[in-house]
């Protein structure tokens, strides 16, 4: 699975109580059970978040008693396993989108949530993803969109801006390589990386429904955009416009070198912004040199700017087999809603709600990127995520062999429509 869907979770687990009342203890209070996968003491700023929201709904609805288990990432997924074997399920809890909840949605363990999702509150594609057969199975509570952040310092020195067309782009690349600069730092030893590039070049020539047709089967991933795609992608490979080495190297470990002013351009999702924002462990001086750009317009292409490569991070369901079902609903309604207004500032998670960017406690670059939000028109969730387990492997595999010149467009294009051909 893509780190898209798990990006900013950190391992690690515990167990604990919003109440030390048990149900028995609980009187005449309907008792809500929630598990949730952010411990106190590894994910500090969503646990604050999650905890004094349970305190103020607890507050406002004194008949109702919120319990929570908290376990790790890895902890979590082996219960949430065990528990919708037995048809156990929490009243709320968290899952992932697309191919990881569809077992659950067949199985009949998730509630539909349209009675409560109120459509114009979330981001453009965020819901898609939780959606099956045009049901919403789970409300998404974070989001995560990639832009291209750069080095103002090394633009200017170059007499660079930041690129609105792909011919620009292609302009900036040529200009850093000509004076022995690297362009674009990556580290595609983890693939998805690369993915990113072949998605946003897929998007731009051939618009956002080119890709994910090839994908569901009402389309092909021979369609000419998504070879072209491919080529454009080998392009940047013989123009020098990757960090040597770059199929060797991991995501952290290519980091580094935009961390380090060793690279002019870095694209990654916006799990990254605290690194350029908040995080206290940065260098002010180096956050001050840091921007970001929507991945460029292709010229003669029908994608557009305001279509974006990523996808929502976790998301709260409701079980079908709930006993106090409207009562867990409300509660999602409000926890998705009050998580809104406080995980940027706060945890520096962008959600899938709109955000009042009037709020003059975010950061900058924070308002520039939840005000792009506004006008998305489309959100393309992770290619490897969208596809099986196996077919994403052939998939990432190929990215890996494309960047590193033994596949061909042609070749990187058939094995991936073969592979999806064969799972039909």
């Amino acid at each position: 699975m893509s780190l898209a869907l798990t990006g900013g979770l950190i391992l690690g687990g515990c167990s604990s109580s919003s109440s030390d009342e048990s149900s028995e203890a609980s009187g005449d209070k309907t008792v809500v059970k929630m598990m949730h996968l952010w411990p106190e003491g590894s994910s500090n700023a969503q646990y604050t978040i999650v905890d004094d929201i349970i305190t103020a709904y607890e507050k406002e609805n004194p008949d109702v008693d919120i319990q929570t288990e908290i376990l790790g990432n890895e902890q979590y997924k082996e219960k949430i396993k065990v528990l919708s074997a037995s048809n156990e399920l929490p009243d709320v809890g968290i899952t992932w989108a697309a191919g990881y909840m569809k077992p659950f949605v067949e199985g009949d363990m998730f509630a539909s949530l349209d009675d409560i999702t109120q459509k114009d509150k979330f981001v453009a594609g965020t819901l898609d993803a939780f959606s099956f057969e045009e049901k919403t199975y789970a409300l998404p509570l974070e989001l995560n969109i990639t832009p291209v952040y750069y080095n103002k310092e090394i633009f200017k020195k170059y007499n660079l801006e930041a690129p609105k067309t792909y011919d620009e782009f292609l302009k900036v690349v040529k200009t850093l390589t000509d004076n022995k600069v690297t362009p674009i730092t990556l580290g595609n030893k983890d693939r998805w990386t690369g993915s990113m590039w072949y998605m946003y070049l897929a998007d731009r020539i051939g618009g956002p429904e080119v890709l994910n047709n090839a994908i569901n089967r009402t389309g092909s991933f021979e369609d000419p955009a998504l070879v072209k795609a491919a080529e454009e992608v080998k392009n940047l490979v013989d123009m020098g416009a990757f960090v040597k080495g770059f199929n060797g190297l991991s995501n952290d470990e290519a980091k580094g070198y935009f961390m380090n002013e060793q690279a002019a351009m870095y694209m990654m999702a916006t799990w990254e912004l605290p690194n350029y924002t908040t995080t206290p462990d940065v260098a002010q001086e180096f956050k001050d040199k840091v921007g970001y750009f929507k991945f460029p317009a292709y010229e003669g292409g029908k994608g557009n700017v305001d279509s974006y490569v990523g996808g929502p991070g976790v998301g709260l369901f409701v079980s079908e087999q709930s006993k106090v079902k409207e009562e867990a609903k409300e509660f999602v309604s409000y926890l998705v809603e009050e998580w809104g207004k406080r995980s940027v500032v706060d945890a520096g998670v962008i959600p899938a709600t709109f955000v009042d960017t009037n709020n003059s406690e975010l950061h900058p670059m924070y308002i520039d990127i939840l005000k792009d939000l506004e006008n998305a028109t489309n959100l393309t969730l992770y290619a490897d995520v969208q596809m099986s387990a196996k077919v994403a492997d052939v998939h990432l595999n190929q990215i890996q062999s494309l960047f590193g010149g033994e596949s061909t467009p042609k070749q990187f294009t058939k094995a991936q429509e073969d592979a999806l051909a064969a799972e039909k």
